[in-house]
């Protein structure tokens, strides 16, 4: 023990486990009830016989059924714009920055249950909008979204932002998009690339890929760019109105 530990009382430190255990109760069955039955349809009794607790530790631990919803969408896992300082570093390069950008995006991935749950929780705040959707808009989508295409700007060498970075951006994106909703698809066909083992392995494979369009966007913008003329040798950089007087004179 170290110097100026703070010693807990045995009896506060099961308190406290217990208090802990109950939340991680409540909100695993709130995000399976919630992602099954959506918010309208789920009661807060509802949630708590399914974690073995009472309507009241609802209140305690979360405030209320709609402060519980919005924690089962950012608790298990966080939220993509906790990941912006992990990927937009501009000291990192450009391999290490998508390299981190698809690490922490997949790294849920290693926890199966709890993603088809979150995936089917999100889906029905897309079809079926509540109060947690503007702010996850911002958080999950809209944020991330403007990080990465500030480090494809940057590594790209473009000026402004256009609609090609956004593109881009977009395709990137939609790499961890298919590895999320296309889960159950991957297991049914190739099992072994759905592992907890595997999820390092598509972290390297779609760095490489997503380095493989990066290039591939730059070389198209070379291509497309207006040719640079040289100027004429020897050309007088004099005026023409110059020369005729010089010629009167």
């Amino acid at each position: 023990m170290s110097f100026g530990a703070h010693v807990i009382p045995a009896a506060q430190r099961a308190a406290r486990s217990d208090g802990e255990d109950t939340r991680a109760r409540l909100l695993r069955a709130a995000l399976q009830l919630f992602s099954e039955k959506g918010f309208a349809q789920t009661s807060v009794r509802a949630i708590a016989e399914a974690a073995g607790t009472n309507v009241a530790a609802i209140g305690y631990h979360f405030g209320d059924k709609a402060q519980l919803y919005t924690a089962t969408f950012y608790e298990p896992f966080g939220s993509g714009s906790d990941l912006i300082p992990v990927f937009a570093d501009p000291a990192l390069d450009l391999t290490d920055a998508l390299s981190r950008y698809f690490a922490g995006f997949l790294e849920p991935l290693k926890h199966d249950d709890l993603v088809t749950q979150s995936v089917r929780l999100h889906i029905r705040e897309l079809l079926d909008p509540t109060h947690v959707w503007p702010e996850l808009f911002e958080r999950e989508c809209r944020a991330p979204h403007l990080a990465l295409v500030q480090v494809l700007r940057r590594h790209m060498g473009v000026t402004e932002v256009d609609d090609d970075i956004h593109r881009l951006a977009f395709s990137l994106a939609g790499l961890v998009m298919q590895m999320w909703t296309q889960r159950d698809a991957l297991q049914g066909i190739t099992p072994q690339l759905a592992t907890e083992a595997a999820v390092e392995q598509w972290v390297e494979r779609l760095t490489g890929y997503a380095l493989d369009m990066v290039r591939g966007d730059i070389a198209r913008r070379q291509a497309d760019a207006p040719p640079v003329r040289p100027a004429r040798r020897g050309t007088s950089q004099t005026p023409r109105t110059s020369h005729k007087k010089a010629s009167n004179t």
